[in-house]
């Protein structure tokens, strides 16, 4: 098929990984352009030549969706929502968004209520009670049209299991509106919870066109210079053509990390483990994930940029603290870190591009962890600068630069170890018991730290970690979705309705030839207010999977109910195979404090040798701290295995 190339967009650097018919890795990696990111993407793709060789796919995670959620740039949108519960949007949930801060509000919705138009019909969950009728769907549709909007979204009152008036409706406003485009609630999410499944189907439409002008301008790009159009990353870990990728454009959001976390699975499968935390720090951002007996885990819901959508995403919690993490003084005269980056441009103060204000990467070039002369993407750092930014920062504080640099990492690692926590505490899984598998520039500068705040004493720095993500993009499958609504008791449901519901989700989702299938119910006891997700099988009856629902809570919450377990909703993913990906014994390294070269596989061969703490070595793409009490040994798939000595 030639080469796979994954094409990662991050808030500094994008990446770029190309893997061959035999599974041999070539990487570059550039700066960002967020005014446009096809210029870097088009950029990373060029640097690669002539190494490229014949092009068989471009598999691309952007940050596109996330942005315009967070500068809510989208696209001018109307809401039509049954009467009566017209202010769903501005409601949400009656939560607070913080339970200390009673003057911090939650961020506008999408469609505000001047823009929602109130549809007199109504279905409950037992049939019709109010119909739409013809002379309603004209009003309705006129109404709409009096907006002149881009984005029709049509959400009404238990759709999920009666659509019909959605789709009605959606086709009378196309009548009226042919170039308008309609999204239909059901047809993103077809499962309970109306503000959650309305914020979903805002945010497809909300996203949508720009998201499909975004990857049109990308193909253009691309077909220029010979190449394929790209296919795209999901939230949920696969790969989507550039036509489904338009359609599904709130499946987009976590585009980007999601590609880490599966090429941290590829990686650590490779090395012999199961069960992993990962961490992902870049630029920007770090962003930490949960992997179980080899594979992602993949949840549905979750926000981004404040906006609930409740499809499947590969688990990943980002926090504000990446490389380029500002640190600052508040009003009480305190160190923060964070949220603010400096981005690309102007960058860390060590970039040279005009910026004034210290960052974690600063901060780690003061502490003497990052070679000024040995970082890639074509940046050189100016080391004297950033020790002044340190400086200036530290007399505001009345602390020694040491002292100010130190504590600005280690207020970032704690953010970080927050959200590795998060995932995997709260979820019932123990972190001692799992390996780290640290990526991104940064994640194995701050691993050591990290390991020891949460008691871990295992750390898998991989191959190419300055660019793993990218590379989890260019081995990534196709995936594709379907669902359902099933709204049943467990019990009652037998053997033939399951493999029916499994059959014909199969059939929907599936788009290619000898899929691999994924099936999951989403069950909870009769009463919450969560569900779990349990996979499922066609020799599965309603009983089986009661009992593997009982294990899982009990697993998870250390607890189970005696009351009726429930049906949610049924969702199936079809797969197409995994590309092949050969981890090779080639790791190029240097201690970042000589120029001599560090253990590892050189031209010939491969050598076994220990690496005692304290250490700072060089990686192709990455700075690797082994912290005092640490040993690290290259592996024969290349990278490294950190250990907590005994």
């Amino acid at each position: 098929m030639g080469i796979s190339i994954g094409v990662d967009v991050g808030g500094t650097f994008t990446d770029l990984a190309a893997v061959d018919a035999r599974g041999r890795v070539v990487t570059r990696k550039v700066l960002s352009t967020p005014l446009d990111q096809s210029d870097g993407v088009a950029a990373a793709i060029d640097a690669l030549s002539p190494a490229r060789g014949t092009v068989g796919r471009i598999a691309h995670g952007t940050t596109v969706v996330t942005n315009l959620l967070l500068e809510r740039t989208g696209a001018s949108v109307v809401l039509c929502s049954t009467r009566g519960v017209t202010d769903l949007p501005e409601l949400r949930r009656q939560e607070r968004a913080a339970l200390y801060n009673l003057s911090l509000d939650h961020p506008p919705p999408l469609v505000g209520n001047s823009r929602v138009v109130a549809v007199h019909e109504r279905v409950a969950p037992s049939g019709v009670t109010i119909a739409l009728t013809d002379a309603e769907e004209d009003r309705v549709a006129r109404a709409v049209a009096a907006y002149a909007p881009e984005v029709v979204v049509i959400s009404l009152l238990h759709a999920y299991s009666n659509d019909a008036h959605e789709r009605r409706l959606a086709a009378a406003i196309s009548r009226r509106l042919p170039g308008a485009d309609v999204v239909t609630a059901a047809s993103v999410l077809p499962e309970i919870r109306e503000y959650e499944r309305t914020a979903t189907a805002l945010a497809e439409g909300y996203a949508r066109p720009r998201v499909r002008r975004y990857l049109g301008r990308l193909s253009q790009r691309l077909r220029a210079r010979g190449l394929p159009s790209p296919v795209v990353m999901t939230s949920g870990g696969g790969m989507l053509t550039l036509d489904d990728a338009g359609e599904c454009a709130a499946s987009l959001a976590l585009s980007g990390p999601a590609g880490g976390v599966v090429g941290a699975a590829a990686v650590m499968r490779a090395a012999g483990f199961r069960d992993a935390l990962t961490v992902d720090i870049g630029g920007t951002s770090a962003d930490a994930g949960l992997i179980v007996g080899g594979e992602p885990l993949v949840e549905a819901g979750g926000s981004v940029a404040g906006v609930p959508i409740a499809l499947p995403r590969v688990l990943v919690e980002t926090v504000s603290a990446g490389g380029g993490s500002v640190a600052w003084v508040d009003g009480g005269g305190a160190l923060r870190v964070g949220p603010h980056s400096a981005g690309a441009r102007p960058g860390p103060v060590a970039f040279g591009f005009g910026g004034t204000e210290p960052t974690v990467t600063d901060a780690q070039i003061a502490l003497g962890h990052l070679d000024a002369a040995a970082l890639s993407g074509g940046v050189r750092l100016d080391a004297a600068a950033a020790r002044e930014a340190i400086a200036n920062l530290a007399r505001r504080l009345g602390a020694t630069p040491a002292r100010t640099a130190a504590a600005i990492v280690a207020i970032a690692d704690a953010s970080v170890a927050r959200a590795l926590r998060r995932v995997s505490v709260q979820r019932g899984v123990d972190p001692r018991r799992c390996v780290l598998v640290a990526f991104g520039g940064g994640g194995p500068l701050h691993a050591c730290a990290l390991a020891e705040s949460l008691g871990m004493r295992r750390i898998l720095v991989p191959p190419h970690a300055g660019v793993l993500s990218a590379l989890g993009l260019a081995i990534a499958p196709e995936r594709r979705e379907a669902a359902s609504s099933v709204m049943r008791d467990a019990r009652g449901i037998s053997r033939r309705e399951l493999a029916a519901i499994l059959r014909d989700l199969a059939g929907r989702a599936a788009a290619m030839p000898r899929p691999r299938i994924e099936a999951r119910l989403r069950v909870r006891y009769q009463g919450q207010g969560y569900e779990l997700d349990v996979p499922f099988r066609a020799s599965d009856d309603g009983a089986a999977v009661a009992r593997r629902f009982a294990a899982l809570h009990d697993a998870r919450y250390g607890f189970t109910l005696d009351r009726t377990v429930e049906v949610v909703a049924a969702r199936v993913a079809a797969m197409g195979p995994r590309l092949p990906l050969r981890l090779g014994r080639r790791q190029r390294a240097s201690d970042g404090r000589s120029s001599s070269s560090a253990p590892g596989a050189e031209s010939g061969g491969f050598r076994q040798r220990m690496t005692r703490g304290p250490r700072v070595v060089t990686l192709g793409d990455a700075t690797m701290v082994v912290a005092r009490g640490w040993t690290a040994r290259p592996l024969p798939i290349g990278g490294w295995l950190v250990e907590r000595a005994r």
